[in-house]
C-alpha cells in the first residue's frame, strides 16, 4: 500500500488527521507541518479531490535513507524506476527542502537529483525528460532531515489552496487551506450567520459558501496524478461524478462580506463570480467597525485583521484595536469572534479577554487566532 505524506499549514495538524482519516486513510502520523498516511489510490484521489486543508499529496517513493555526499542522493535518486511512474515526455522540477542538512549547497543537491533523474530516463528510453520551473507535469521533492533523506512524488501538481477560483486578491492574502481551518476551529458549520466585515478578496467567504453547497475544493482542477502511469481513468470519473451530484444548489445563504476599501469588495466580487457563488454572499462597503449583525439570530463573526501592510504603521493599529473591542461589545453580544493576526499586541489593546488563543502559520508568519465570545455588558475579566 503506497505511503503518503500531506503537508499543511502548521496548526492544523489535528484537524488534517480527523479529515484523511474521514477518506479512508490509516496509519496517520501527524508532525510538525504535515501528517503521514496510508492509503490505496483511492484514497490518494479523494485527498487530492476533498481536502480542505492539505497543501499538497506527497507519495512517497524512497523511505529516508542516510546519506553522506551529494553523489550518495545522486545514487538513490539514480536506483528509483522514474520511467515506471510517468512518460519522458513530461516535464518534471525537483523540489529540496531540510533541516539540518550537513551539505552546503541545497542547489547542487536539487541539481544532482535532476541529474540522476534525466540519466535514469536515457539509460531506458534513450531520451531525458525537460524542466520546468514554472508548470512541470511532474514535481519531485526531496527532503533531509539532518543525514537522512526522503524523496516523493507530487500527485497533486499545483499547490491544493490553489482552487482554481480566486483571480483577485489584495495585499494580505490568507491561504484557503488555512482559511477552511479557521473556519473549522471556529465551530462554525452550514447554516449558522457567517460575517466577515474585512473581507479582503472573499477567501472566508468562498471557503464557507463552498463547504454550503457540498462543493468539493479540487472540483474545478486537474492534478498531476492524472498523468502517471497508474492513473486509474474509471476510479477518478466515477469519483467526479460522485462528487459533482453531491452538489447542492447555489442559493442565497446567511454569508455576509464587507470592507472599507472599494477595491477590495471589487475582487470579493470578481472572486465569486469566478467561483458562481455570487449569489451566495451577501457584500456590502462599510468601516469593519460600523459594521452590525447582519441576522438576529447570534452567528459567527471571523476576520483576518490588517497588520501593518494594509493598513499603515503600528499606531494605527493600535488605535483600531480597542475601537474595534468597543464595536464587537455593543453591538454583537452573543456572537462569537475570531479574530486572525501577525500582531499580537492585540490581546492587550482590544481591552477584550479572548477565550481562547491558537498558534498558527500564515506560510512563515506565526500568527494567533484569538476567540472572543461576546456577551452583553463587559468581556473583561
Amino acid at each position: 500500500m503506497p505511503d503518503f505524506f500531506a503537508p499543511c499549514p502548521r496548526g492544523l495538524e489535528k484537524l488534517l488527521t480527523d479529515e484523511l482519516t474521514s477518506f479512508g486513510a490509516t496509519k496517520l502520523t501527524p508532525t510538525d507541518g504535515g501528517v503521514g498516511f496510508f492509503g490505496d489510490w483511492a484514497v490518494c484521489y479523494r485527498a487530492n479531490l476533498q481536502s480542505r486543508l492539505a497543501s499538497r499529496i506527497l507519495w512517497q517513493v524512497q523511505p529516508a535513507l542516510l546519506y553522506r555526499s551529494e553523489q550518495d542522493i545522486y545514487q538513490m535518486a539514480m536506483d528509483l524506476p522514474w520511467p515506471r511512474w510517468f512518460d519522458v515526455s513530461d516535464t518534471i522540477r525537483v523540489n529540496v527542502t531540510a533541516i539540518k542538512c550537513p551539505l552546503k549547497s541545497l542547489e547542487f543537491i536539487t541539481l544532482k537529483i535532476k541529474d540522476a533523474i534525466c540519466d535514469k530516463f536515457r539509460s531506458a528510453k534513450g531520451a531525458r525528460p525537460s524542466v520546468d520551473t514554472l508548470e512541470p507535469d511532474m514535481r519531485i521533492h526531496a527532503f533531509l532531515e539532518g543525514e537522512k533523506v526522503t524523496l516523493y512524488l507530487d500527485t497533486s501538481g499545483d499547490a491544493l489552496f490553489k482552487r482554481g477560483v480566486r483571480l483577485h486578491t489584495n495585499i494580505a492574502p490568507i491561504r484557503e487551506n488555512l482559511a477552511a481551518g479557521i473556519l473549522m476551529m471556529t465551530g462554525w458549520k452550514p447554516g449558522i450567520p457567517l460575517i466577515d466585515p474585512m473581507c479582503g478578496s472573499g477567501t472566508f467567504l468562498i471557503e464557507a459558501a463552498q463547504m454550503s453547497l457540498n462543493i468539493q475544493p479540487g472540483i474545478a482542477r486537474r492534478f498531476a496524478f492524472e498523468k502517471l502511469k497508474n492513473f486509474d481513468a474509471k476510479l477518478w470519473a466515477e469519483m467526479r461524478e460522485h462528487a459533482l451530484a453531491a452538489q447542492l444548489p447555489v442559493s442565497e445563504l446567511p454569508i455576509y462580506g464587507s470592507d472599507l476599501y472599494g477595491d477590495a469588495l471589487r475582487a470579493a466580487h470578481a472572486n465569486l463570480d469566478e467561483a458562481g457563488l455570487r449569489e451566495t454572499v451577501d457584500l456590502k462597503q462599510c468601516n469593519a467597525l460600523e459594521a452590525s449583525p447582519p441576522t438576529d439570530e447570534p452567528g459567527v463573526l471571523v476576520a483576518n485583521l490588517p497588520y501593518g501592510e494594509r493598513m499603515g504603521e503600528l499606531d494605527e493599529m493600535a488605535e483600531l484595536y480597542p475601537k474595534l473591542g468597543d464595536a464587537l461589545k455593543q453591538k454583537f453580544a452573543g456572537w462569537n469572534a475570531y479574530l486572525f493576526t501577525a500582531d499580537l499586541r492585540i490581546a492587550k489593546l482590544m481591552r477584550l479577554s479572548p477565550s481562547r488563543r491558537t498558534p498558527l502559520f500564515n506560510g512563515a508568519i506565526e500568527c494567533r487566532l484569538f476567540e472572543y465570545k461576546m456577551r452583553a455588558g463587559s468581556n473583561r475579566p
